[in-house]
């Protein structure tokens, strides 16, 4: 991966020309249903990001719990160690087949927002370029986004079933999205706090490029939070 991790450009241009590409080629086209095999991709990347979140958090969870929380955002043990070395391995790769979710949405012909393709570009292209470099704050970055995405994708899988399942349920996922999102500002001020005293290794480069990503992410969420959710409230309300 350290070697390759300039291929994260190729593979977000092959993404990008497919989504306006596919989208083109499917504007004349009837959509495709694929529920089944949209419940298999999503249960499938379900049951990975469960296991995931399983393993790096009783890892993070030990480091915290015995070492504090320096310990547990400076130290590089997270991409060495024999279980979380792995896990860690394994999220950084996942980010290119994940990029198969907008596969289902074009053939699927259904609304693709700005939000989702922007967000599978930039933690591809982020993810790789940081793994490379073992940086700081990389266990709580990843172990959060295992357990979000655990819970995201086993949503997908219900609803793809044909299970009702409660909008709040919609909701608290965004939420724990946006939670996320701060959570990651807060890890990326605490590594360039620490990094100044020699205690966490990084670099400037790094923690501008993951705020800016992390700040753009936040706003993004809760624009989608409103416009899905509150402002939806709102206009069926008046409606009434």
């Amino acid at each position: 991966m350290q070697e390759n991790w300039k291929k994260s450009f190729l593979f977000s241009a092959l993404y990008a020309a497919f989504i306006f590409g596919g989208r083109h080629l499917m504007n004349k086209r009837a959509k495709f249903e694929l529920r089944k095999p949209l419940v298999l991709w999503s249960l499938s990347l379900a049951v990975f990001s469960i296991f995931g979140a399983v393993r790096t958090g009783a890892y993070m969870l030990y480091i915290l719990m015995t070492k504090g929380l320096k310990q547990s955002v400076c130290d590089q043990s997270f991409y060495i160690g024999p279980v979380s070395k792995f896990w860690a391995y394994a999220f950084v790769l996942s980010k290119a087949p994940e990029l198969g979710d907008t596969i289902f949405i074009i053939l699927r012909k259904q609304k693709l927002i700005f939000l989702h393709w922007y967000h599978h570009i930039t933690v591809l292209l982020y993810s790789w370029y940081s793994y490379k470099d073992m940086v700081a704050g990389g266990g709580w970055f990843m172990t959060m986004n295992y357990g979000v995405h655990a819970v995201m994708y086993s949503y997908y899988a219900l609803r793809a079933a044909g299970f009702r399942v409660s909008r709040k349920f919609a909701m608290f996922i965004t939420l724990s999205q946006i939670t996320q999102m701060l959570i990651g500002c807060v890890i990326n001020y605490l590594v360039f706090s620490w990094m100044q005293h020699g205690q966490c290794h990084s670099h400037v480069q790094n923690i501008i490029w993951s705020s800016l990503m992390y700040l753009s992410y936040f706003v993004l969420f809760c624009h989608f939070f409103f416009e899905a959710y509150i402002g939806k409230t709102r206009k069926e309300r008046k409606v009434d």
